[in-house]
């Protein structure tokens, strides 16, 4: 008979070290995979950009070029508002002459790399198999490309290779590395560190025999806990220029905030309050776009999430599954981080929003949570399976119920090939879905429609400033290197009260002075705010306009007050017309002022 602690798909690799480098190269082979369609598109056309790092990427060309964005309001935001070992990466690479929208292009491969190799240890930790470690890295590769986070090289996309370096050397009780990586999470994505103290708080006590102290985790726990209150203390004694941090019963009064809002977060449906909402809900949006689009099942057609609940099974049935005995008691981290999770989800609820966005606390670690637990649950599964298949009655009363060697390499071979066509399966799966009506792998990247329109920008001072209502406007930063003095989703953030209240009032005035019957109110706004050029559509002055256009949607009030079909911009257009780049027109400042 076959033996009960053999595994059927075992490889028969010289050591157990080959086996190790197969797995895991197929691993970091896989993430490249999946990473390959993201860096075409990106490094396809000269106006590429990911559309986080239109607002996160831009400023730092100032690295390359100090006289970029002079005085820019959006550029020294987001500057501020960016971590510090984040800063000073693109700082760095700017300084040896790498540009920083092309290193956002590039970062991506490297922090899935990271992520996957990681992912594979963890994996390993828990079920110590190579085919273990494959499995858990393949489904978080899948996770990473269901979402754009990893691919914009903005801050968030580090807390992936740093929170699960951070789960691997805590599974090691690695000291010294488990300091630096806690250390580089508040350097470059703070509210990630608040995840790591939550489970080294809860790692120090121990539910069984008694509640007390857990002496083993105590060193650990301790140098790890002085590395997180080290880091964040900087954060919660520096204050922004653009506070205070706006509180919940503000927030619930703006339009931004509400059902149609850029930042929408309060709406009236439970489920999408608190499941699936972007920045409220705990669940990662892709999941619920897969439960509402995706199949007629609902939740129940994500197979990941029906993984994760078998886990728990399989580890109360261990007994009848040979592999499951060899999870290691370590899985314990997986229950503990989803507590600190939501732990950190519901406090975010209460102190809204001086520990940012809920959402950031759960999305992240349910992806990684999933992978991992459905990783585990795949291998003891499909061990199961395969011993069910290869040691049935008819092949033992073959060969006089003796397994002979040849017998035993045949299965080997059957098994083997049954597990690359299961993983080959398993890896074509997510293109299959579509997430919010697009393919994956996921990218976000946003193209440039209008070479003409950048080159002019590209052309004129560097210090100039371009107002604008279209939302091509957002792409000028990026495309054009030039500062603008609103700008739609992304830019008109109303998290910090004086940015947002200095950016509303710039786009009020913007929407004022544009519609105005009176040329003066024009000519004053040029004045107030240095404006050199003004971008308009052709369609600017049609009735539909302010429906086609979201920014009006952002203050209806001032939008029911406009007059479309009577603006006195309109009347000097044709003389003040700079330039014509279909479907826009550029007008001269200078030349709006001296118009009667």
């Amino acid at each position: 008979m076959m033996q009960r602690n053999r595994l059927p798909f075992k490889f028969d690799f010289q050591s157990d070290r080959s086996r190790l480098i197969f797995w895991l190269g197929l691993s970091l082979l896989i993430s490249l995979v999946y990473c390959v369609p993201a860096l075409m598109t990106a490094l396809g056309s000269e106006y590429v950009i990911q559309d986080d790092a239109r607002q996160h990427v831009f400023w730092t060309r100032r690295f390359l070029d100090p006289q970029l964005f002079p005085s820019d309001l959006i550029a020294d935001y987001f500057q501020s508002v960016a971590p510090d070992g984040y800063t000073q990466l693109y700082r760095f690479f700017a300084i040896v002459g790498i540009d920083p929208v092309l290193l956002s292009k590039l970062l991506p491969p490297v922090l899935a790399l990271i992520s996957t190799g990681f992912a594979f240890g963890i994996g390993m930790q828990f079920l110590p198999l190579p085919i273990a470690g494959f499995t858990c890295a393949l489904l978080l590769n899948q996770n990473l490309w269901m979402r754009d986070d990893i691919v914009s090289s903005t801050p968030v996309a580090f807390i992936y290779p740093l929170f699960l370096a951070f789960l691997y050397f805590l599974l090691r009780r690695s000291l010294i590395p488990l300091v630096i990586v806690i250390i580089l999470q508040g350097l470059f994505y703070p509210q990630s560190v608040f995840l790591s103290a939550g489970l080294l708080f809860i790692r120090l006590w121990q539910i069984r025999p008694g509640f007390g102290l857990n002496r083993s985790h105590l060193k650990l726990s301790i140098a790890g806990l002085i590395a997180a209150f080290a880091v964040l203390l900087p954060y919660a004694l520096q204050s922004s220029p653009y506070s205070p941090i706006i509180t919940a019963a503000q927030a619930k009064l703006l339009p931004a905030f509400g059902e149609a809002g850029w930042s929408r977060f309060f709406v009236n449906n439970f489920s999408n309050f608190w499941l699936c909402g972007k920045r409220s809900g705990m669940m990662p949006t892709e999941w619920c776009d897969l439960a509402r689009e995706g199949n007629a099942l609902g939740w129940l057609g994500i197979p990941q999430l029906w993984l994760v609940v078998t886990l728990p099974l399989l580890l109360r049935w261990r007994n009848r599954l040979p592999l499951a005995t060899q999870i290691r008691s370590q899985i314990v981290l997986l229950p503990q981080l989803l507590i600190v999770s939501l732990g950190w989800f519901f406090l975010a609820h209460l102190a809204l929003f001086r520990l940012h966005l809920p959402n950031r606390y759960t999305e992240h670690s349910f992806r990684i949570v999933a992978a991992i637990a459905a990783g585990i649950s795949i291998v003891v599964l499909w061990d199961a399976l395969l011993r069910f298949l290869l040691t049935r009655k008819p092949i033992a009363r073959q060969m006089g119920n003796q397994i002979t060697s040849q017998t035993s390499q045949n299965q080997s071979l059957i098994a083997s090939g049954l597990s690359v066509l299961a993983a080959g399966l398993l890896f074509l799966y997510p293109y299959t879905l579509k997430i919010d009506g697009d393919a994956f792998p996921l990218a976000g990247y946003v193209t440039g429609e209008f070479p003409g329109l950048y080159r002019f920008f590209q052309q004129q001072p560097k210090d100039i400033q371009i107002a604008s209502l279209s939302a091509e406007a957002n792409q000028l930063p990026s495309f054009a290197q030039r500062s603008i003095l609103v700008g739609g989703e992304g830019y008109l953030l109303p998290y910090h009260v004086k940015y947002f209240e200095e950016m509303s009032q710039r786009t009020i005035d913007l929407m004022q002075a544009q519609y105005s019957p009176d040329l003066n109110q024009a000519k004053n706004f040029i004045q107030k705010y240095g404006v050199d050029f003004w971008l308009i559509e052709r369609s600017a002055f049609e009735p539909n306009y302010l429906e086609k256009n979201s920014i009006f949607r952002q203050f209806p009030n001032i939008s029911r007050s406009l007059q479309m079909n009577n603006s006195a911009l309109q009347r000097v257009a044709q003389t003040c017309t700079k330039a014509r780049i279909r479907p826009f027109r550029i007008l001269d400042a200078a030349c709006i002022t001296q118009q009667t």
